[in-house]
This record gives structure tokens, sequence and C-alpha cells, in this order.
């Protein structure tokens, strides 16, 4: 099945099934095709069968730098890309709060935008000291609508969440792991995934139903947020995709100076 995927493998050891990001070269940005391939996952395990727990991981120093500029160039001047990439990050966030199995994120590296999005989602969140996460959307002209406005709240609290979603302002994990955001810190990357594994077995090894139904319980409140408000976020992020001030954030970032913006 790894040979399936572009962007991601995905393999499976007894009932232990991890996916993993294979794009270091690009800092595991995600395009369309490679969150395509993280909702082909996450939706099949809507019905998991062995499969008792996922781990999300990772390749490379980065975790996930979630969009880039040429990415975001493209959903500009094309709306059907720009639709499918609105569709894939509304289904990789659903589906995060809707998979059966208990997800263990493996948080190697740093995360960024939709990629701390979905590790944010995740029910174990293991974490190496040095990783920052962040959500820089606001820097680049952009409303934070693929899940920060639903899973920053749930993580941290509504006002550390509205500091970090305002600002666009990264957060450590050894504060993270304070706050409550994350399970658990180890000290290098190269812990993050023997530790996530061995945490992985552990939840495999319980019954599985009351595993399933006992997560489908604490799901049940970001279910509603997810419903309630994630498709009031990602539409008003369509609205900034038209904006003057993402196009002069982009070009501020390419030029190396200051974006003059002009609320418009």
């Amino acid at each position: 099945m790894p040979g399936d995927f572009k962007h991601i493998t995905y393999d499976v050891d007894g009932h232990v099934a991890k996916l993993t990001f294979n794009r270091p070269e690009v800092l595991n940005s995600m395009d369309e095709v490679m969150t395509g391939e993280i909702v082909s996952i996450i939706e099949k395990l809507r019905r998991p069968g062995n499969v008792r727990v996922l781990i999300i991981a990772s390749t490379g120093k980065c975790f996930s730098a979630g969009g880039n500029f040429d990415e975001i160039h493209r959903l500009i001047e094309n709306y059907d890309a720009r639709m499918e990439a609105y569709d894939n990050g509304r289904r990789v966030i659903q589906g995060m709060a809707e998979i059966a199995v208990p997800v263990v994120i493996a948080l190697q590296g740093d995360a960024y935008g939709l990629g701390t999005s979905l590790a944010l989602s995740g029910d174990v969140i293991i974490a190496s000291r040095n990783v920052r996460i962040g959500d820089p959307h606001v820097k680049v002209g952009l409303v934070a609508g693929d899940g920060g406005t639903v899973v920053w709240p749930a993580a941290f609290g509504f006002l550390k969440a509205k500091y970090h979603l305002l600002t666009g302002d990264p957060i450590g994990a050894e504060e993270a792991h304070r706050l409550g955001a994350i399970s658990e810190l180890v000290e290098t990357p190269e812990e993050v995934l023997p530790r996530a594994e061995a945490i992985a077995a552990k939840i495999a090894g319980n019954a599985p139903v009351a595993v399933q139904y006992t997560k489908r319980a604490l799901n049940h409140m970001q279910q509603r947020a997810t419903l309630n408000d994630f498709e009031f976020a990602m539409a008003l992020e369509q609205y900034s995709m038209e904006s003057e001030d993402l196009k002069e954030a982009l070009a501020a970032m390419k030029e190396k100076r200051k974006p003059v913006f002009k609320n418009r």
C-alpha cells in the first residue's frame, strides 16, 4: 500500500497503523495531493477493521509547514483548485474529529497552519522539547480557517488561543505541555516516534470497543464545534483569499520587506 501514495507512506503493523508525511524537501508542506492522501487514510479508518490506533508521524526536521506560497498563489488564480483545497481541508479536520480509532501524533519538528490544526486534533501528542507550533495565517493575510479557530481554543483555552491566532506568533512545546496541549515531552526528535509507538501499543492492548467509544464520547464536543463553527471559519478564509492584503503579504515576503496593508 505505501506505493499507492506520492507524499505520504502508510503501513500497518498488527493493530497499529502509521501515516507518515514524506515531503521533507519542502518541510512537509501540504498541497492538494498530500491533503487528498491524508483524507483517504482518515476516511478509511472510519471503519478501522483490525486497526486500533493510528500514529501520524513525519520525516525530516519539520512535522509540517502547512501551506506554501506557491500553493497559495495557485489557489488565488484557480477557483476550482481553491474549492478542492477547501473541501480537502474540511475533510481533514472533520475527519480527525470523527475517526474511530485514537490518533497518536509524533511531533518531531515544528508544525504550522494546517499541520498544527491536524496535530492538535490528535488524542495523544508526543513532542520533542525544541518543537514550536503556530498558525501564521494572519501574517500572510488569511483567516485561520483550516481548523485553527476550533482546535486552538480546545487545546489552550480561549484567551491563549486568541493571542496566538491574532498575532500569528508560535508557541513552544514546553509551554504547550505546561498548558496541557501536549501530552508528553521527550528530549530529542529521535525519541519522539519510539515513544509514540510505545503509547500506541499500550492503547492497542486495551479493549478496542471500550477505547473507541470512550474516544467517541470525549470527541463529541469537538465534533459539535467542528460542525457549528468550522464551516463558518473556512468560508471566511475563502473570502480573505480575494483580498488585496493577501497579495501584498505574499509580495512583501518574496521581496523581503514589511507589508503595507490597506484593509481591502
